[in-house]
């Protein structure tokens, strides 16, 4: 071993970001291990055609799909991991997705941990990403007190449309976001590239900025950039990790701990411990219960663009409305759909990446005139929707989304509610079987080792000091997005470690 460490964090992300802030105080030693490097501020976080184009920022990893396909996956390699280009939506689950909820496509089970368990860590979680919100609006929203900050308020053309969906009934609500200081001379200008792009200005809500930096101005944590974990090392019996093996800079090297937290994403984490198999775990670390993998789950999301050829769209920053009234219920249906948002600017080359034939001029034209829109709604869990590791060592992900007519249902739901509003065509485009955004479920969290992987604080049912703090926990994806429910479970299960490990 090159060094011995109390706590190693792989992965810095929403996951193990927070954890390293939340723990940088206790005075433990930490080593924060990720595989790749700072996002530089450049000209090009900005330009859409280095980011969607020539994938500037993406890893070059090529995966391999269920029916032995490669593809791209979309995911980032960096310090603050994808939470760099994220848009930055940082919901709560409602307080029913705790519960066991029956679904078109079947059942959503409950989890380990009801809503009051988690709600302190979301009001701390919001007040370290900094969420701007209105709470009282939304039909679905649990409990809570007031966000830390007034919501980003919508742009004065988009009030209209906000306007006309309260006289078709519904309930729009402020989209809770996490950018930093608009309006300040140093702070978000609310501009067209945040969502899927990395902010030049460093005023978005990421784990880089928020967590990162300001733990490593401790003199207990080390930051190893460029440090990929291959393995995790077990003593003979393989009840505790002693060390994780990792490539750096081109050399093998081995760093000892007395805990590992594992925050790599929900793939990336199960690939790892199933890389990490030994004689006492032979289907992979903490795979007792056959599950390291397993109930893989992606939101079912839509991206649909309402079009006018007579109206150019004026709106800069168009990500500030979300609609609920149909997450616990449709309007023909006692089972859940989900929930529309708007969507940052699509830019000319981003559509253009789907259907490269048609010329880039004829897209700026179409997006200029179009409102970005998306549809989400949850994904159920299955066995045989999983992550698993090729010979070759490649990422293969068997995934079929599943739960579909509540989808397409509310797909047409959102299709009618544009053309109320005026917009003469809707398109719409999904990643299907491929998608790796939102993804979740591959370590869920339990009481029982034989139906779970970790136990209600993510340690480990069979390795006493392995930890997984990342949306690999969730037992449902819900509908909204993760990024806030890792991070305030990454500040519970930081608490927990205090308690017991660092006491």
């Amino acid at each position: 071993m090159t060094e011995h460490y109390d706590i190693i964090i792989i992965g810095s992300g929403a996951g193990g970001g927070t954890m390293a802030h939340a723990l940088a105080s206790s005075g433990a030693r930490i080593l924060i291990l990720e595989r790749g490097d700072f996002v530089p501020q450049e000209e090009e976080n900005w330009n859409p055609e280095a980011v969607w184009k020539h994938l500037r920022y993406q890893t070059k990893e090529r995966w391999v799909d269920v029916r032995g396909r490669e593809f791209h996956p979309y995911t980032h390699y960096c310090v603050g991991g994808n939470t760099k280009f994220w848009g930055s939506v940082l919901y709560r689950l409602r307080r029913e997705d705790f519960e066991a909820v029956e679904h078109a496509g079947g059942l959503s089970p409950a989890w380990p941990i009801d809503y009051d368990a988690l709600e302190p860590f979301y009001e701390e979680a919001e007040r370290l990403f900094q969420v701007r919100g209105q709470h009282g609006v939304d039909p679905t929203e649990p409990p809570r007190g007031p966000y830390p900050f007034e919501s980003v308020p919508h742009d004065t053309s988009m009030e209209p449309i906000v306007e006309r969906l309260r006289g078709m009934g519904l309930h729009p609500s402020p989209l809770p976001l996490g950018v930093l200081r608009p309006g300040e001379s140093d702070g978000c200008i609310l501009c067209n590239t945040c969502n899927s792009f990395a902010c030049r200005l460093h005023a978005k809500s990421e784990a880089d900025v928020c967590c990162i930096r300001p733990a490593i101005r401790r003199d207990n944590v080390t930051l190893w950039t460029n440090a990929c974990a291959r393995r995790l090392l077990t003593d003979g019996r393989g009840r505790h990790i002693i060390g994780v093996e990792v490539e750096r800079d081109g050399a093998t090297v081995q760093a000892g701990a007395s805990l590992v937290v594992v925050s790599c994403g929900a793939i990336n984490s199960a690939a790892l411990l199933l890389r990490s198999a030994t004689a006492p775990h032979p289907n992979g670390l903490a795979n007792s219960s056959g599950l390291v993998g397993r109930r893989y789950m992606a939101h079912l999301a839509t991206m649909m663009q309402g079009f006018h050829p007579f109206r150019r769209n004026p709106i800069v920053f168009q990500k500030t409305v979300a609609v609920n009234d149909f997450y616990l219920r449709g309007p023909d249906t006692p089972y859940p759909l989900g929930q529309i948002q708007s969507q940052g600017r699509t830019h000319g080359v981003m559509a253009q990446t789907v259907v490269p034939w048609i010329p880039l001029w004829a897209y700026d034209a179409w997006v200029s005139r179009g409102v970005d829109w998306l549809v989400m709604s949850e994904d159920l869990p299955s066995e045989d929707n999983r992550v698993t590791v090729n010979g070759d060592g490649r990422i293969r992900l068997h995934y079929t989304p599943n739960n579909l007519t509540a989808h397409r249902q509310l797909v047409r739901l959102t299709q009618k509610i544009l053309r109320r509003l005026g917009f003469w065509m809707i398109v719409r485009h999904s990643h299907g079987a491929r998608n790796t955004t939102h993804q979740c479920g591959t370590l869920c969290f339990g009481t029982d080792p034989k139906t779970s992987v970790l136990d209600p604080y993510c340690r480990s049912h069979d390795v006493d000091n392995l930890f997984v703090v990342d949306a690999s926990f969730f037992p449902s994806s819900a509908a909204v997005n993760p990024g806030l429910t890792i991070a305030a479970q990454a500040l519970r299960v930081a608490e927990h470690i205090r308690a017991t490990h660092l006491k």
